[in-house]
């Protein structure tokens, strides 16, 4: 427990004086935010603001976590490191994006199909690696059977695994980037989520087979150092969040949504509840679906919108709630997808 408390704190602290320096340093550059035109008119205020404020978050939050290590003596675990490998690769793509909407002063960056690529190739990689490495006990970072709020007996094999996990990365990364659209609306509900696998990871340790063998047990690889990594990230958004509430000083950009949507999708994988991801992450689901909605029923509609704008958060705006009326709200809905998922991953262990 106390390096899941170290690593929030100093994961907190660090991100929080890295942003303060990225705003500043950023701002004298002209790293500003490029703004769709097509979007709604208050946004228009937000161009120029300094983005890839990613960077902070991701180098905080893996600082935090090995500072934790380091001053309580412990060894860092292959999970955590292949988590935070994958959120890095994830993050340079991400970087790259950016970099040439800053240098190009448009809204497009890498070509849809060159990050899409490059976003497949981390994530398949990250899950090959993860299917190797058994330890003691012969449990390797990600599970070849399928997980659900456990891991059941269903055995999928590591091709099926492989391809269940980069769909599960990609959906969660752009998921979260496409909720990035309001101040402090993706790394709020963020940092919800981040905290759901605080618990679920310091729960499964507690109920481990290796210390408490049972019908319940469980039977997951490092999940209390996934714990303290889950802690990092949640720290390292908090201290970016004082400097991304409305008004925005900073926004993650792609750097930074891209990485946490990896990140929670990599926790979820390595903690063994796959398809929980979709309850604990249900405002990601949610905006997606907006999307989904809107861009199906226009093609087959002819023209017709569903909602005035998507994301749905956009809609919302153009329906006349301020940016902060939203942004709370939908942290609401956040709030109550976190708690449903948690129900139904401690319903799973009273059931048995």
């Amino acid at each position: 427990m106390r390096g899941i408390l170290l690593a929030g704190a100093f994961s907190f602290l660090l991100s929080f004086l890295l942003t303060s320096s990225l705003i500043k340093i950023f701002a004298g550059r002209g790293y500003g935010q490029v703004v769709r035109e097509d979007g709604p008119s208050t946004h228009f205020a937000k161009r120029g603001t300094p983005t890839m404020g990613g960077i902070a978050i991701v180098i905080a939050a893996t600082l935090g976590y090995l500072i934790s290590h380091l001053l309580i003596g412990v060894p860092l675990t292959t999970s955590a490191l292949l988590v935070l490998a994958l959120v890095m690769a994830i993050a340079l793509v991400g970087f790259l994006d950016d970099w040439l909407k800053i240098t190009r002063q448009n809204s497009k960056g890498l070509p849809a199909r060159m990050k899409l690529l490059g976003q497949i190739l981390v994530s398949g990689g990250f899950a090959y690696l993860a299917t190797r490495f058994p330890d003691e006990r012969g449990l390797t970072p990600i599970s070849t059977n399928l997980s659900t709020v456990r891991d059941t007996s269903i055995e999928l094999g590591v091709v099926a695994v492989i391809a269940l996990a980069v769909l599960m990365i990609l959906g969660t990364s752009n998921a979260v980037n496409l909720t990035d659209g309001l101040d402090g609306l993706a790394s709020g509900a963020a940092i919800l989520s981040f905290l759901a696998f605080i618990l679920i990871g310091v729960w499964e340790f507690g109920q481990s087979c290796a210390l408490e063998p049972s019908l319940k047990c469980y039977e997951v690889r490092d999940p209390l150092d996934l714990a303290v990594l889950a802690a990092a990230f949640a720290g390292s958004l908090a201290g970016f969040l004082w400097w991304n509430t409305s008004p925005a000083r900073i926004i993650m950009g792609d750097t930074g949504s891209l990485a946490i949507g990896a990140a929670l999708a990599g926790l979820a994988l390595t903690l063994r509840v796959q398809l929980l991801l979709v309850a604990l992450g249900g405002l990601f689901v949610i905006i997606t679906l907006s999307v989904i909605i809107q861009t199906g029923f226009f093609k087959i509609s002819g023209g017709k919108r569903v909602f005035k704008m998507a994301p749905l958060h956009h809609h919302f705006e153009l329906l006349g709630w301020s940016e902060v009326t939203v942004v709370v709200r939908f942290w609401i809905v956040a709030g109550i997808a976190m708690a449903l998922g948690l129900g139904l991953f401690y319903a799973d262990w009273v059931v048995g």
